[in-house]
């Protein structure tokens, strides 16, 4: 059964669209700070294993709500690694070194990446779309994505 929450049939579909990418994009850098997590080598390696599965948990949650909030809309969300490889804005970068450094300094770069994804769409949702719940709901994810930013720019000072 189709949604019935005063936004047209296509805005719905447009916003479940962007939130789809979202979705992808939250599950790559997901997959990428367990891979940092898993593979960190480096003299700070106890400090960093910790702090990388802090941001990981902390993802999880977020990818979780991201595909709820798809289905709130009356849409399916992405589950597969296909469909996420298709959808996501972010790459995986090869042959870097193991140092919790490059970890930091990649793992930024795709959060940066989110927040302006983000917020390229908070106005769109609620002005073009009607949809200021979802707004809203990505608002706070922005914010999210800025403090896990903010504890990774700290590492690089």
């Amino acid at each position: 059964m189709k949604a019935s929450i005063g936004i047209k049939p296509a805005d719905l579909q447009a916003v479940s669209t962007e939130l789809s990418k979202l979705l992808a994009d939250e599950f790559i850098l997901y997959t990428k700070t367990r891979n940092a997590h898993w593979n960190v080598e480096s003299p700070d390696f106890h400090a960093m294993h910790i702090f990388f599965e802090q941001q990981y948990e902390a993802l999880d949650e977020v990818m979780d709500s991201v595909a709820e909030r798809i289905r709130q809309l009356g849409h399916y969300s992405p589950g597969t690694l296909a469909s996420f490889l298709s959808l996501t804005h972010l790459t995986e970068k090869t042959g870097q070194r193991n140092d919790s450094m490059d970890f930091i300094r990649e793992l930024l770069t795709d959060h940066e990446n989110i927040i302006i994804f983000i917020r390229e769409n908070i106005n769109k949702f609620a002005d073009k779309y009607g949809d200021a719940g979802t707004s809203d709901f990505i608002t706070g994810l922005m914010e999210e994505h800025e403090k896990m930013a903010w504890m990774l720019r700290a590492h690089l000072k």
